[in-house]
């Protein structure tokens, strides 16, 4: 291998310690990348959080929507905590109280006991005094006598307590009077170490707690706690030894448990009752408002005689007649808008129907005129033609609102079959090639390599694309007008794309209102009525779609059309996202990423030494971005009101971007009242 294909050991310039770049190696910087951008754990955790949340769904949905429950189950956690903090309290002075009562009665009996076994040491001496040889009676003595004291002791309370009397230090077998004595099967290990340490070094009376074990006829016998009280004394023989007074604490457990169990009987029992307490006292106030929610969904679904049962003079009661009394002066006010709608529309309709006759006949004699404007001088051939074209845009107005008044009077009817939009966009774009030659502007189409089928009905389509390019065309200020059509899922969307004006901030939503123009001083070139998108947003609610809006002033807009493959589908998004890639916004977030993408890049791969740095930079030296990637944001949920402001100093595009194929996304489903106002 030749040197100058050696890698630089770690340490060197251009190699960062304990960072090789070897194959299948990730570096350090972007190991935290892997589960940001879409790795196995990422998509993993996803997956197990999902399957974690979908059984508790039900149960948080039935939380948020039931305040009954959520009072029953705050009063019930309350109650029990209230009743455990009780409980523990109780338990707490009783358990002290019987270990008191306990600790003084030990006392007291091992104290009588110790105050016996001393008495009982000094009797064999005054005894020995008065034998002539007394020996032989003090060995024997010596040999039983603490059997025999235990035994006594042991006699004053049987099964109340057991005596133990064990020497200082270890035991002697050989020496059987200093052998343990244990009385009532006791086990003398039972006795602590560190209490038996005290007893020895001290010359007091020590206790403590400790399991009281058994052995030999009572070995099966379970341990149990208990007090042990000790004391060191001296035996008949002068030796010392050690004993000990342990009291079982069976008795003072079992009145333990018996308390526990009164408290834990009684507290549950409390907490049902307040929780069946709060069940009755938040059902007398739920009830109503319930009964109230429900009156007024029947009325919001137009069943304007529901009224609230009222009885009682409480704050229910009141609320109840308050509610009837806002229903009532509610209907009665609805009545009288649809009594005076219904006039207008009638009105509307009326005028509409009356107009036609007399525009018929103004219509005939403008005919004449205007074919015999050529035996008139100037002025009047001027004045004819245009009295020709203000009776066409007069008619077309005419036209416009009886459709509006069909609209309103709900008599529209849609006949649905089965069309390619790719037709329809070319019968329009025909249509309006004059005008757009006028204007100089080019429109161009994107997706219609394949079939764009809906159920639709094609007249109203028709209407409402020619609306859209028409006025694209219109205020695109001579620059490209792009359509595109798109098909995903059960939905399928056309897209009318400018780039002249735009929308300002909050106009998307006001656009698709009746006789609404963004600019009142600007004359409209193409004769519009002022209802094209009004009626526009209409045949797209009777297909049971979506018309929206969206734009950035300087930066264009684009209106884009949504409709159901079927006639019977619900829509559940568009294929099509409502902001364009090109907008302002995505265009500085795909700079932004990109820049930030290739900093990235130069800080995390090793510059290797004698490597060719043009590889880095640009013709001018200065590092070299890779171009930004195509953003491809989701379709925007219904609002068309997403409207950017322009900063000081840009200039709109003057194109619509590329012509790359697009890639179908499909979004939210908007609010219906929003997708009726046009947003």
């Amino acid at each position: 291998m030749s040197g100058g294909s050696a890698a630089p050991k770690p340490g060197e310039p251009g190699v960062r310690a304990g960072r090789a770049a070897g194959p299948g190696r990730v570096p350090m910087g972007r190991t935290h990348q892997l589960f940001q951008d879409g790795a196995p754990g990422a998509y993993v955790l996803r997956r197990v959080m999902r399957w974690v949340r979908r059984p508790l769904l039900p149960a948080v949905r039935l939380w948020r929507r039931n305040i009954q429950l959520r009072i029953i189950a705050t009063t019930l956690l309350m109650s029990l905590g209230v009743v455990l903090l009780l409980g523990f309290v109780v338990i707490g002075q009783v358990r002290n109280g019987l270990l008191e009562a306990k600790e003084k009665a030990a006392q007291s009996q091992a104290a009588g006991g110790f105050t016996v076994a001393k008495e009982k040491a000094d009797a064999p001496a005054a005894l020995g005094g008065r034998e002539g040889d007394g020996t032989g009676g003090r060995a024997r003595n010596s040999v039983n006598w603490r059997s025999d004291l235990v035994e006594q002791l042991a006699s004053g309370g049987p099964g109340a307590f057991n005596v133990v009397a064990l020497s200082p230090d270890s035991v002697d077998a050989a020496s059987t009077s200093r052998a343990p004595r244990v009385s009532g099967g006791v086990d003398f290990s039972s006795v602590p170490v560190d209490l038996r340490s005290a007893v020895a070094d001290g010359t007091g009376t020590f206790e403590r707690y400790a399991q009281i074990r058994y052995t030999g006829a009572t070995e099966d016998r379970e341990p149990e706690p208990g007090l042990i009280v000790g004391k060191r004394l001296n035996d008949v023989d002068g030796n010392p030894y050690e004993l000990y007074y342990l009291f079982p604490l069976t008795q003072e457990e079992q009145s333990l448990n018996l308390v526990k169990g009164t408290l834990a009987t009684a507290g549950l029992f409390v907490v049902v009752l307040l929780g069946a307490i709060a069940w009755l006292v938040v059902r007398q106030v739920v009830t109503p408002v319930r009964m109230a929610a429900g009156i007024a969904e029947r009325l919001s679904t137009g069943r304007l005689q529901e009224r609230m049962k009222v009885t009682g003079e409480d704050d229910i009661a009141r609320l109840g007649e308050a509610f009837n009394k806002m229903a009532q002066n509610l209907q009665l006010k609805i009545q009288q808008l649809e009594e005076l709608s219904r006039m207008q529309r009638r009105f509307v309709s009326d005028v509409s129907h009356e107009l036609r006759t007399p525009l018929t006949t103004v219509r005939m004699a403008a005919d004449v005129i205007h074919d015999a404007r050529s035996d008139f001088d100037p002025v009047t051939a001027r004045s004819a033609e245009l009295l020709g074209d203000q009776l066409d845009r007069f008619e077309s107005l005419l036209s416009d609102l009886l459709e509006i008044s069909r609209f309103d009077a709900g008599a529209a009817a849609l006949e649905a079959e089965p069309i390619d939009l790719r037709q329809v966009v070319r019968r329009v774009i025909g249509g309006a090639e004059p005008l757009a030659e006028r204007k100089g502007t080019r429109i161009r189409v994107i997706g219609d390599e394949q079939p764009v089928v809906a159920e639709a009905d094609a007249r109203r389509v028709e209407r409402v694309l020619r609306n859209l390019v028409v006025n694209a065309v219109e205020h695109g200020e001579g620059r490209d007008v792009v359509v595109r059509l798109a098909v995903a899922g059960g939905a399928v969307a056309v897209a009318v794309r400018d780039y002249g004006v735009g929308l300002k901030p909050g106009e998307a939503t006001r656009v698709f209102n009746r006789f609404w123009r963004a600019d009142p001083a600007r004359a409209r070139t193409t004769g519009g009525t002022g209802l094209g998108l009004s009626i526009a947003v209409e045949d797209a609610r009777l297909h049971g779609g979506w018309l929206q809006a969206w734009g950035e002033p300087g930066g264009g807009s684009q209106f884009r059309l949504t409709l159901p493959r079927t006639a019977d589908e619900a829509l559940r998004g568009s294929p099509i996202p409502l902001e364009p890639e090109d907008s302002r916004r995505n265009r500085e977030r795909a700079e932004a990423e990109g820049l930030k993408e290739s900093e990235h890049r130069l800080a995390s791969v090793p510059v290797q030494l004698g490597a060719d740095r043009s590889a880095l930079t640009g013709p001018s030296g200065v590092p070299a971005l890779p171009r930004a990637a195509a953003v491809d944001p989701a379709a925007l949920p219904g609002s068309g009101a997403r409207v950017v402001a322009r900063t000081s100093g840009e200039r709109p595009p003057e194109s619509g971007g590329d012509d790359s194929e697009y890639k179908d996304i499909a979004g939210p489903a908007p609010r219906r009242e929003d997708t009726i106002r046009g947003r």
